[in-house]
């Protein structure tokens, strides 16, 4: 199958290169939606509409769903209102409503004011709620049927439904829509139910969610406990959308990207504007905050670049510095992924930050003694001091930094958690200049300690 693939798309390319449009249509109808987006988006942009004019209103709908923001932006603004009224009554409704939140307020009013009254009605309803929450993520297009019908009367009930989406179960509500449970499609298709009322049939729906419940919230909840389907009530319990398992790994990856992200100091934005100058504006922010911590460093550097007894210390600052930084970001990674998949919650801080300073104590111990053999065979004696003093000198400094630098890494996205604020977004590059400047403080701390004991 992938070399089918493959080998239209060499096809696909041959005829775009060559302008050989009429050619073209065949291939992308063998293609699945995603790989026709695939195509567009590989394609020159000035001929992105050339190749999307190809399509038919339904396969259209389809490959718009799947485009990445920039490239739905732009052929959106080549269609005209009535072509995406179009486009939008093929669309699932919460598809539908992702399409028109691109556009600006007064052309998704025209747009939904040329589609058909109950088709506009679901969207104008999904485009109330934020992007991010259950309410954006949901779809109105669900079955819904009574506790008082038979399983046949359901099936029957079914078939004559035209749904844009797959289904595997209904929900079962009450006369004022309240839900009260859901009942499975194979349920209904068994002989000895056929006669059964859902009532009887239904099976106690245990997890829902309000409109306004985090994306993400639901993403953890639905991969946590197997769902393919949340349903969504609002205040009263009343059954008002679903959210699906594909919109659930679309939520996923968008918020595992934007971790990755944050976590490099930059924004996932930059996928959408890959211009120099955006990638500049996104990135420089946090590049100056680490250039800020250098400065620091260097002013640490110049109070102590004088004195002969630390001097020769000096050679070890790079690696203390990086061991410091390299172990503050594994342990603000392994919190951020944490809190992310809900693995992690405030009750558990105390025991996360001892696990991770008793991590950073059994790194630091075998770390310390590497580098402190090696400072011992490196190094001469020098003012007096003997290897193994240049040596514990190192050894310790490199073992306290890597403690605190694995709890201070822990700490931070912990804390940014704790106020709301979300930890991957100063995680990163914050624990990374910290630890450096942190690090470089311990170095000369203990090197001083050292030569007040010494002289002691």
């Amino acid at each position: 199958m992938d070399n089918d693939i493959t080998r239209i798309q060499e096809q696909i390319k041959f005829c775009i290169s060559g302008a050989l449009w009429k050619n073209l249509l065949p291939l992308l109808e063998q293609l699945h939606p995603a790989d026709i987006a695939d195509v567009i988006e590989e394609a020159p942009d000035e001929i992105h509409n050339r190749i999307f004019d190809l399509l038919d209103d339904e396969t259209k709908a389809d490959v718009m769903a799947e485009l990445d923001a920039s490239t739905e932006a732009e052929l959106l603004e080549e269609l005209t209102s009535e072509e995406i009224s179009d486009i939008a009554e093929e669309m699932a409704p919460d598809d539908a409503a992702d399409m028109l939140s691109e556009l600006d307020t007064k052309r998704s009013e025209e747009v939904l004011g040329l589609m058909e009254d109950e088709d506009s009605e679901e969207v104008r309803e999904l485009l109330r709620y934020d992007e991010e929450s259950a309410g954006g993520r949901m779809t109105t297009d669900l079955v819904a049927l009574s506790s008082t019908q038979t399983g046949q009367d359901a099936l029957d009930h079914i078939g004559l439904l035209d749904l844009d989406e797959p289904v595997y179960f209904a929900y079962v509500v009450d006369a004022s829509d309240t839900l009260l449970g859901y009942v499975q499609i194979w349920q209904m298709l068994k002989a000895e139910n056929r006669k059964k009322t859902l009532g009887e049939l239904a099976e106690e729906t245990t997890f829902t969610v309000r409109p306004e419940t985090d994306q993400e919230e639901v993403a953890q909840m639905m991969s946590k406990y197997d769902l393919t389907s949340m349903p969504v009530t609002d205040n009263l319990g009343k059954l008002v959308g679903r959210i699906t398992i594909d919109d659930v790994v679309d939520v996923i990856q968008e918020e595992a990207s934007e971790d990755m992200f944050k976590l490099a100091g930059s924004d996932d934005a930059e996928l959408e504007d890959p211009s120099p100058l955006a990638s500049c504006k996104t990135r420089l922010p946090w590049l100056l905050v680490t250039l800020v911590a250098g400065f620091v460093s260097s002013l640490i550097l110049k109070q102590f670049i004088n004195n002969p007894q630390i001097v020769m210390l000096s050679a070890f600052v790079p690696i203390i510095m990086a061991m410091g930084g390299n172990t503050g970001i594994q342990s603000s990674i392994l919190i951020v992924r944490g809190l992310a998949l809900g693995t992690f919650d405030e009750s558990q801080l105390r025991r996360l930050l001892c696990h991770e300073l008793l991590t950073g104590m059994m790194m630091g111990v075998v770390c310390g003694g590497i580098i402190g053999i090696w400072a011992h065979f490196m190094m001469d004696t020098h003012g007096g001091f003997s290897e193994l003093y240049l040596a514990s000198t190192v050894g310790l400094a490199l073992f306290c930094a890597m403690m605190f630098a694995a709890a201070f890494g822990a700490f931070v996205p912990l804390l940014l958690n704790r106020f709301k604020i979300d930890p991957a977004v100063a995680s990163g590059p914050f624990v990374t200049a910290s630890n450096d400047v942190i690090a470089l403080l311990i170095y000369y701390a203990i090197t001083l300690l050292f030569i007040s004991l010494r002289a002691a």
